[in-house]
């Protein structure tokens, strides 16, 4: 039976699979974190979804190196959970923009007075009754 890619063989690191896929998450995340720096949304775009991509990745080995005897080394188990964490500070620091940029628009942009349900042109009915005035 061939080894898998989390078992030693002659001339390489276990590790090796599991560093390389934290490298790219690592990577795309300072590369996020740029773009957000820049205010540049295509690129945003770009980097959330290829930082998405190598987590998946990234966890997928760490969970195949999870089953395996030699686990997953402490180091490499360090490093995820500070990705995670980054990951978690990029998703907070965006929410409280997207909050804050709302009540801005908000302000600019006050709520219609109209009603969305309804029957048309109630609000525009006098509430006078329908009778005769002399």
């Amino acid at each position: 039976m061939p080894p898998n890619e989390f078992e030693s063989t002659p001339g390489t690191r276990p590790a090796a699979p599991l560093e390389a896929s934290l490298e790219a998450v690592e990577g795309h995340l300072a590369a996020l974190g740029l773009a957000l720096r820049d205010r540049d949304a295509a690129a945003v775009e770009r980097q959330a979804t290829q930082l998405h991509r190598a987590l998946a990745a990234a966890m997928h080995r760490f969970a195949q190196a999870s089953r395996q005897p030699s686990g997953v080394p402490q180091p490499l188990r360090q490093r995820l959970a500070l990705a995670g964490g980054q990951v978690a500070a990029q998703r907070e620091s965006l929410a409280r923009a997207t909050a804050s940029l709302d009540r801005a628009i908000d302000v600019l942009l006050p709520p219609s007075p109209a009603a969305v349900y309804g029957h048309p042109g109630l609000a525009e009915r006098p509430l006078a009754s329908a009778g005769l005035q002399a």
